[in-house]
């Protein structure tokens, strides 16, 4: 097809007002060029643009296919703040993510700018309401995405696009010297910032974590990029963040070369989401709001959680419980892996070493103890004639097609059959097959592995789908995509292929497990699952598989917690202690001391390797106890955030970076994080250390333990910190107010526990806070119809006191009237000299107890820390709390 003349002055003016009413269909100007797409024609509607693309010239990398002659854009603002463009082959159908799997709501209709459509040689797609600004560039093919209010370019692709049936290519330019990117996973890094030069691989595989830079679980085709200024200077948009989903679901290699992005994916479109900040938080929050909501975790689940893959029986099992209890740390959860079926036989109890009789009265004693029991299932099901739960799975014919017939895999029971959880009789035999196990046995939480698929032989290959003409770098020798899961031409409900829905798997069943224990509890479900895609924080926790017991491996635990978090699974955690190979006493006791605080926190290990329930040592002990015991103290704090990312997708466990985006030297702070937006966690990672060097961003920040002020800056600041064999450091920076409770050995204990405030003042005097409360097993969270309170604590401080003011936003939980804030604790109180006396008012009435020397005051250089005790403050009532100093 040959190209139009250029537009004269009218014609292009004609052509801008038809864009701006949505009416025209313009031909496109510009000559043919080598390689890559040319637009032929360009239409705009219902606040969208959409162009038609022609192959230019004869086309490359023929070895990898043929070209698709004629492509399909359409670039729409769907909201505000997300920029959607999609490209497609303009004439045949090709496999999506389909809509039931992710939800996409239609775009709405956003008024466009006048100069859309202005230039004869791009088309631009913009609106005064957002801050993404799409430009079509002419011929040869290239698209821009840039940010409205500073002009900075986040997205800029090169005319080198390549769409073939099984390989797609596009390439992204980015700068170098600005550009910090996180994300793209499951990989453990070395480092949470990702690296030049690096490709990442998407392709969910059986790859034990302790493996850096291989593709493993889960495939995350997202990225937050943080700019830092721009030589011109202020006004830049310095520390604004966005965020750039690809949705694509087969398999994939991202090279990132610091300069470009490259994506080079093997199936399907090129399904591009862009997300504009600007802050952090903005963008977690936007990519959540397309791909859904983290699902809310139980209050239990925030306890400690004790597993190991080769427990006897019940026995065993018993003796953990007690020896968890004698040495005093808490204990929330036990879990048992593959060792309490029968044969491996999911759904079934090993009628020698773990009985249904013992079992369910070792279970009940967990539950009058205010414990919880987790157990594994894998999704292989055994070809077994007398398992019951397989002879329903074929009675209703819901397992993965291969060649015509059932596909015969192996796992641990042998040879079995994979449930398909694209059909929907799946979901239903799953749910019935997990209820009919809770009446035998009525666990709390079902934990799903080896779900991506892993598979423990290598299927042939069939057709073309087995062996793609481009391989992906998958286990980092480009091996097979058939390697050691189902086979690509595996056919699944409706004849979608294994080749296009692989990285699905894990989501669609936990998905179906969500589902499942939803139904038979009428509980908040809790579901770990091992492999996880785009969209599975909405039905699923997550932890870090198969690492080492390595120091090594204890740091690359904090890159992979935070990438989760970007990915909307906040609940996530590593195996503390290490899973596989033998610990050592040093490494447990500061492995716990950092996994206290990964918002899931479990100890599991290998079968063989050497025991670490952390009473063994009492060195471990100490540490757990220690490190524990704050964690119990903060679960109100933590419980909070649980409720902050289940409304807006904010992690619970954060990067630096999240509340100091301008600060530059946080971006590649990665052995340090934060909880919610001001508990820093620094823990040690070396061994034999007895210090630890942290950063320290601007303000003020005072220990969680004794209460003192470790830094007060108007800069960043690097510190050396002591860290004795027993303790990690965390701070609460200044600005936060904390709710608190006293420790116990179990959630249900502390949450009966009155409440602390503990207010961090900033520079200013200035603080605030929130509490969220609920029953925490309630299924919804904060729903129009459940029971919930909400309470916001604000505190001013001058130099002659604070005040404190309690602010109800929303109370229908009828236990937030009888419970009691109890004491109240300032933190960085200004006082030209140690004070003689605090005068407490509540409500504008001094209390009885407020006389004489202030009791607990403590100066460190010209701040104090107050201590208000003796308060009986309920929590669902507004309050005013007054200190003075005299």
């Amino acid at each position: 097809m040959g190209s139009t003349p250029p537009l004269s002055t009218a014609h292009t003016r004609v052509a801008v007002l038809l864009l701006l009413f949505l009416l025209a269909v313009v031909p496109w100007p510009g000559a043919a060029a080598q390689g890559g797409y040319r637009v032929m024609s360009v239409a705009g509607g219902g606040g969208q643009l959409s162009a038609r693309l022609e192959l230019a010239g004869d086309g490359e990398k023929a070895e990898l296919g043929p070209d698709v002659q004629r492509l399909s854009l359409t670039a729409s603002l769907e909201t505000d703040s997300r920029l959607h463009v999609r490209i497609t082959d303009a004439e045949h159908p090709r496999w999506e993510v389909p809509q039931d799997i992710i939800p996409r709501k239609a775009p709405r209709d956003i008024v466009l700018d006048a100069s859309t459509g202005a230039s004869p040689r791009s088309r631009v797609l913009s609106a005064a309401t957002s801050d993404l600004t799409f430009t079509l560039h002419a011929s040869p093919f290239r698209f821009t995405v840039s940010r409205r209010s500073t002009g900075d370019v986040l997205f800029d692709t090169s005319p080198s696009v390549f769409f073939k049936d099984r390989y797609l290519e596009l390439t992204t330019a980015l700068p170098a010297a600005r550009a910090s990117l996180y994300g793209l996973g499951e990989h453990t890094k070395r480092t949470f910032r990702l690296q030049r030069n690096d490709t990442f691989t998407l392709w969910n595989a059986d790859i034990a974590a302790g493996n850096v830079d291989l593709n493993l679980y889960g495939s995350h085709p997202f990225y937050l990029d943080v700019r830092s200024a721009s030589p011109a200077g202020a006004g830049n948009g310095a520390g604004a963040a966005h965020g750039v989903l690809l949705l694509n679901s087969n398999g994939m290699d991202i090279e990132y070369g610091g300069s470009y992005l490259t994506y080079r994916v093997i199936g399907g479109v090129l399904d591009f989401y862009f997300f504009a900040g600007p802050a952090p938080l903005n963008v977690v929050d936007q990519y959540t709001q397309l791909i859904g909501r983290p699902a809310p975790m139980p209050y239990w689940s925030f306890g400690f959680h004790q597993c190991r893959y080769g427990y006897k029986n019940v026995a065993d099992l018993e003796g953990v419980v007690a020896g968890y209890a004698k040495a005093r740390i808490p204990l929330e959860v036990m879990w048992t892996d593959i060792d309490y079926m029968d044969a491996f036989k999911d759904f079934t109890l090993d009628p020698l070493n773990f009985p249904a009789g013992p079992m369910r009265q070792f279970v009940d004693r967990l539950h009058r103890n205010g414990q919880k029991y987790v157990v594994i299932l894998d999704p292989g099901i055994n070809v077994n004639e007398t398992y019951g739960t397989f002879i329903r799975g074929m009675q209703q014919d819901v397992f993965l097609k291969w060649n015509g017939t059932n596909y015969l895999g192996k796992v641990w029971p042998g040879n079995v059959y994979f449930p398909d959880f694209l059909n929907p009789r799946a979901a239903a035999f799953w749910a019935r097959e997990i209820s009919l196990f809770r009446r035998t046995l009525p666990v709390d939480g079902l934990w799903i592995d080896m779900n991506e698929i892993s598979n423990f032989v290598d299927p042939p290959p069939l057709d073309a789908l087995d062996d793609p003409p481009y391989r992906i770098n998958n286990s980092g020798v480009r091996r097979p995509i058939n390697n050691k899961t189902v086979p690509a031409s595996a056919v699944h409900f409706g004849g979608v292929r294994e080749y296009d829905a692989h990285n699905l798997y894990g989501l669609l069943e936990a998905r179906a497990t969500n589902a499942a224990l939803r139904a038979d509890t009428g509980r908040r479900p809790f579901v770990l699952s091992r492999s996880t895609f785009v969209g599975s924080g909405r039905y699923t926790a997550h932890w870090t598989g198969d690492n080492a017991a390595t120091w090594d491996d204890l740091h690359y635990s904090i890159n992979t917690m935070l990438s989760f978090g970007l990915f909307g699974i906040p609940m996530v955690g590593a195996d503390i202690c290490g899973f596989s190979g033998d610990t050592t006493e040093e490494l447990c006791s500061r492995w716990i001391q950092l996994g206290a605080f990964y918002p899931f926190a479990r100890d599991h290990s290998a079968i063989g390797t050497v025991r670490r329930e952390l009473y063994l040592w009492e060195t471990v002990a100490r540490s757990a106890r220690k490190a524990l015991g704050l964690r119990y103290r903060l679960l109100p704090y933590l419980y909070t955030l649980m409720h902050e990312a289940h409304a807006t997708g904010a992690p619970i466990a954060r990067p630096l970076f999240f509340s100091y985006p301008k600060d530059v030297q946080t971006y590649g702070v990665d052995r340090q994080f934060l909880l919610g937006r001001g508990v820093l966690v620094s823990p040690v990672l070396e061994p034999g250390a007895t210090a630890v060097d942290a950063y320290f961003p601007a303000g003020r920040w005072f220990s969680l333990f004794d209460y003192s002020l470790a830094v007060a800056s108007a800069t960043g600041k690097r510190v050396t910190l002591p860290a004795p064999a027993d303790t990690v450091n965390v701070h609460v920076a200044g600005g936060n107010i904390l709710p608190l409770q006293m420790p116990a050995l179990t959630t249900s204990r502390a949450r009966q526990t009155v409440f602390h405030l503990l207010v961090a003042l900033a520079e200013d005097g200035s603080a605030d806070g929130e509490l969220f409360l609920d029953d925490g097993e309630s299924p919804e969270m904060a729903g129009p119809r459940g029971q919930w309170s909400l309470v916001r604590f604000t505190c001013k401080a001058g130099r002659g006191g604070a005040t404190v003011r309690s602010h109800v936003l929303h109370d229908s939980y009828g236990p937030s009237r009888k419970l009691v804030i109890g004491k109240v604790v300032f933190l960085g109180l200004r006082s030209p000299a140690p004070p003689r006396e605090l005068a407490v008012y509540v409500n504008g009435v001094r209390t009885a107890n407020s006389t004489g020397r202030a009791q607990g005051y403590r100066m460190s250089g010209a701040l104090g820390a107050a201590h208000v005790a003796g308060l009986s403050l309920p929590v669902g009532k507004e309050f005013e709390l007054k200190v003075v100093m005299s």
